[in-house]
């Protein structure tokens, strides 16, 4: 008898978009995810507040850095290793274009606004490129409502929704339930809601988990689904 395809395997991404690990680890996953075609997977990224202290309307990159590292040029002296890191997976980090820290809550709207017509990936990928490539304020509506556009949202209505409260105590909550499950660094991402790998591991690493845990649930299932 034929095997039936399985169900998506979950792939739950917490992280946020100024993290530039989880940059390079969202990167990474989607090398994983081809080097195991076999392994049908269904993604959700899940919000995660790196700096939940910056207020809504973002500081500067100099205060910020100031503020988290202690000075800018100490975090400058350790930022060439994202740098490759990111260009080695075909990404651009322009460290020094960034000149505002935002509160990524609003960011984390549009990701989760854009999961109802399967986009959310799109959106969140579009986002850390405004951020990491291009310096844009994600602080900035307009920015965020141009990043809508790109990713196939209709811009007033988005523009509406960033104007209002819609969804901020839903991702707050979410945030807050992650940080309560001990999660304190990003990018996690848990396979199958039962296992945790925690930083931007490497494909191959990556890839191996899924086919472990893939193999894991299906040796599992009742014999009817096996069928």
């Amino acid at each position: 008898m034929p095997v039936r395809s399985p169900e998506p395997l979950t792939i739950d991404v917490i992280s946020d978009v100024v993290c530039p690990w989880c940059f390079i680890g969202k990167r990474r996953l989607e090398a994983a995810i081809a080097l195991k075609p076999q392994i049908p997977v269904s993604v959700r990224y899940r919000p995660y507040f790196l700096n939940p202290w910056v207020p809504r309307e973002g500081i500067s990159r100099a205060e910020y850095l100031t503020t988290k590292f202690g000075s800018v040029e100490r975090y400058k002296a350790n930022a060439q290793r994202i740098v490759t890191a990111a260009r080695d997976e075909g990404l651009c980090c322009d460290m020094d274009a960034i000149t505002r820290q935002p509160n990524t809550i609003d960011c984390h709207r549009l990701i989760h606004w854009s999961g109802r017509t399967g986009n959310s990936a799109r959106m969140k990928q579009r986002l850390m490129e405004l951020y990491f490539a291009e310096g844009a304020d994600l602080s900035d509506p307009e920015v965020l409502v141009g990043a809508a556009g790109d990713c196939g949202m209709d811009p007033d209505e988005v523009r509406g929704w960033l104007a209002g409260d819609k969804d901020v105590a839903a991702i707050e909550a979410e945030a807050e339930a992650a940080r309560n499950a001990g999660i304190d660094g990003v990018p996690c991402f848990i396979l199958g809601g039962v296992f945790a790998i925690s930083g931007a591991q490497s494909p191959e690493y990556l890839a191996d988990a899924l086919e472990r845990v893939a193999a894991k649930r299906y040796a599992s299932a009742p014999a009817a689904a096996k069928a």
